[in-house]
Parts: structure tokens; C-alpha cells; sequence
């Protein structure tokens, strides 16, 4: 979230910085300065009536002390009229004040001023990138019809159960799916992040405070009766454990990481993009978290690409890694790089990861603050998230990239895991 000082230290400043990420916020602005102006009157009005009230009841017992009871009793009436102001005042400043944190929240955060110009993925520039395709035989198959193949994946069965976008992974599948979640945990690990394993729902406080809500409201699945809100991404939750929380400047940085199911409604999509496992409702990722100071928050996430990029080449998968673009940027992130792995079955890039800096605009709604060294004053944290991995596309990758014609060759890195290097 935005802070209603930035905002209207420099409206025009903000506009601008938008319109990067296409989000047209003139009219959202001027009311929120319009309003910040009318709250500002009304509290000051508010504060001025309290000083004479309290002046005037300061003034009652002095006054019957001295023996003047009539002076007492206009005081009297006079601290009561003052207070019937103020409630009328208070009145009027609740729902302006209540409109202006939701205009708030309706605005996106500020790109950095390394985020290229551009409308969608197609202006997205790529950074750099790493590993050979694969040259595969011309009887080669997608990753669906090879889960079918060596029966790793039955996706008619868990279209059966709950519908399309469920799919049941079934022996060396599943186990595969298990070795992929384990092997990047005792990554994570080593890198230094403290594993956690989070709910899988949360509160609608939860939500409002990584930026889920208002603007992936119809993205997620929602437990009416119970407010609850099935995680997209265990960023939610993780993030989450410092909400209202004040740090001390020695806890920084502090690198969180865990593994859960998400689940996405993903609505519209249809198409080639939704075969097999290149688009589900659940499925299964391991997160990374990092909460660091501003001015340490740049060379964190340089850190944290270099260590997602570190876990493909591990499994000895083509990858590039973009920069997006202004338009291709979240509604919470400054800077995004997105990693891209190629299938080789299906000839296209598929997208594994996402590695974000947020800066502020999750920690000033999380009133996740930290107390600087030798100060009085506290700031805001900068958050940092990214997929360390999704499995779903890295398992379709791994599947087709793999594949021989005497089976399924699995990752060196995989086989301890797994006690078998070919699925035939």
C-alpha cells in the first residue's frame, strides 16, 4: 500500500510512475487529495473543540472552588455543547476517512526505475540465458501423453474427483512430485532460509496485507461462511508472520521458506496454455520469503535470482530469465524477473518462478516495521518473495526434456531422492 504522505507530497510523481504499469490513477489521486485536505480540517477542528473542552472542564472545578456556581454551570453547558460538536464532527470524518483508506487502496505500487515500458509479456526483456535445448527424436510426445505413457499422472481421474485442473499423480509420479518438493527445501535450507509449513487458509486480513486483496479477489477460492480464503501462494501466509510485529535492526535480513499446495481459479484461461500441467487449479510450490532493509533490498533479490537460477541449472534445464515490463507487473511488485524454462515436448517457454521486491508497499500494510540502530525512529521493511520452485511446469519440462526411447531419465541431483535414475 501506498502512504497517503507520498501520495500527496507529489500526486503528479505518482501519476507518472503508473502509468509505467498502464494504471491510469489521475482521477483516484485528486480524490485522494481532495479528501486528504477535508480530513485534515475536520481533525483539526476535532482537536481544537478537545483543547476547549478540556480547558472548560479544567475551569468547572475551579470555579466551584472559588464559590461561583452559576460560572460553573455555563461551563458545565458549555463542555456539553462542545462535545455534541465534536460527535457531529467525528461524524463527518469516519467516512471520509474510510473512503480514502479504500482509494488507497486501490492503487498499484510504484515500478522501479529499472521496469521497462510495455503493454504485455511480449515487451518483457530478456535478461540472460543458460543451458542447451534439448534435441529430442520426431516420435517425441508432450508431457501429457508420457504421464499417460508410464502412468505418472492421471488427469481423467482427477477430473473425476473435483474437475479439470486436479490432476492425481500416481506412483514414480507422485514420488518424483515428493522428491522435487524435498530437494528444494533442503535447498532453501542450505541457503540459509528457515523452513516453515504454514495453514493453507487465511483471513481476510491475511489477504488485504500481501496485496491478494482487493485486486486478486476473484482469483482465489473463498470460504463465505467462514472468511477464509485458500492460499494462491504460501508467500500469503509467510509474509503474514510478521504482521503487527516491530524488529530490531540485528534480525535483519530474515529469509523464510516452505512448501504448499496453491490454489487459483484462474479464470478465462483456456487453450494449449491449460493442457496437462501448464495451468491448475492446485498445485504444488515451494516459496521463498525475505524481509530486508531498504537499502539492502536491491542486492537481496539480486541474490535470491541467482539462487532460484542456481536450482534449475541443477536439474539441467534450458532456462531465461526477464525483466517484466510494466504492463506484465503485478499490482504489489516493484521489480519482477520471471524464469522460463523450455519444454522441449511442446517447443514453447513455460513460465516456473516469479522473484519480486515490493519494497514497502506489503510492510506499510502489514505494519511491519523495524527499529533502527541507535534511533528512536522506526521504518518500514522491504518484502521479497519467489517461487524456489512451482513443480507443476518444472515436472513438465524434466518429463519431456528427458524422455529417451528407453524411458524418462531423471536428475542426477533427483536420484538420492529417489532411488532410481530412468522411469521406464
Amino acid at each position: 500500500m501506498l502512504s497517503v504522505k507520498n501520495i500527496i507530497s507529489n500526486p503528479e510523481k505518482i501519476v507518472e510512475s503508473l502509468k509505467v504499469k498502464n494504471f491510469k490513477a489521475e482521477k483516484i489521486v485528486e480524490k485522494i487529495v481532495e479528501l486528504d485536505v477535508s480530513k485534515r480540517n475536520l481533525q483539526k477542528q476535532i482537536e481544537d473543540l478537545r483543547s476547549e473542552q478540556n480547558n472548560a472542564a479544567k475551569s468547572i472545578g475551579k470555579l466551584m472552588a472559588e464559590g461561583k456556581k452559576d460560572d460553573a454551570e455555563s461551563a458545565k453547558q458549555k463542555s456539553t455543547e462542545i462535545k455534541d460538536q465534536i460527535k457531529i464532527l467525528e461524524a463527518e470524518f469516519l467516512p471520509i476517512d474510510s473512503e480514502l483508506e479504500k482509494l488507497v487502496l486501490e492503487l498499484p505500487n510504484l515500478p522501479h526505475e529499472s521496469v521497462p515500458k510495455g503493454k504485455s509479456a511480449d515487451d518483457n526483456l530478456e535478461i540472460r540465458t543458460g543451458g542447451q535445448i534439448p534435441k529430442l527424436p520426431e516420435n517425441k510426445l508432450p508431457h501429457w501423453d508420457l504421464a499417460k505413457k508410464y502412468n505418472l499422472i492421471d488427469f481423467d481421474l482427477g477430473n473425476k474427483i473435483t474437475g479439470s485442473g486436479f490432476p492425481v499423480y500416481v506412483d514414480k509420479g507422485a514420488r518424483l512430485q515428493r522428491a522435487l518438493i524435498t530437494y528444494f527445501l533442503d535447498k532453501g535450507r542450505e541457503a540459509g532460509f528457515t523452513e516453515y509449513m504454514p495453514p493453507l487458509m487465511v483471513n481476510t486480513d491475511t489477504a488485504y496485507a500481501t496485496g491478494q486483496l482487493p485486486d486478486k479477489e476473484g482469483q482465489m477460492y473463498h470460504m463465505e461462511k467462514d472468511g477464509f480464503y485458500m492460499i494462491p501462494t504460501a508467500e500469503v501466509p509467510l509474509t503474514n508472520i510478521y504482521r503487527d510485529v516491530i524488529l530490531e535492526e540485528v534480525q535483519l535480513p530474515i529469509k523464510l521458506t516452505g512448501y504448499t499446495p496453491c490454489f487459483r481459479r484462474e479464470a478465462g484461461a483456456y487453450g494449449k496454455d491449460v493442457r496437462g500441467l501448464n495451468r491448475l487449479h492446485q498445485f504444488d510450490k515451494v516459496e521463498i520469503v525475505s524481509i530486508e532493509k531498504p537499502e539492502n533490498s536491491y542486492k537481496m533479490l539480486d541474490e535470491m535470482v541467482s539462487y532460484v537460477e542456481s536450482l534449475i541449472k541443477s536439474l539441467g534445464l534450458p532456462y531465461r530469465i526477464l525483466r517484466l515490463c510494466g504492463g506484465d507487473l503485478s499490482f504489489t511488485s516493484a521489480l519482477t524477473y520471471d524464469f522460463e524454462v523450455f519444454s522441449a515436448g511442446q517447443d514453447r517457454w513455460l513460465e516456473v518462478s516469479s522473484v519480486s521486491n515490493f519494497e514497502t508497499f506489503q510492510s506499510n500494510r502489514l505494519k511491519l516495521r523495524y527499529k533502527v540502530k541507535g534511533e528512536k525512529q522506526k521504518e518500514l521493511v522491504h518484502t521479497l518473495n519467489g517461487s524456489a520452485l512451482a513443480l507443476p511446469r518444472i515436472l513438465a519440462a524434466l518429463l519431456e526434456n528427458n524422455q529417451t526411447e528407453n524411458g524418462i531419465k531423471i536428475p542426477d541431483v533427483l536420484v538420492p531422492y529417489l532411488g532410481f535414475d530412468v522411469i521406464s
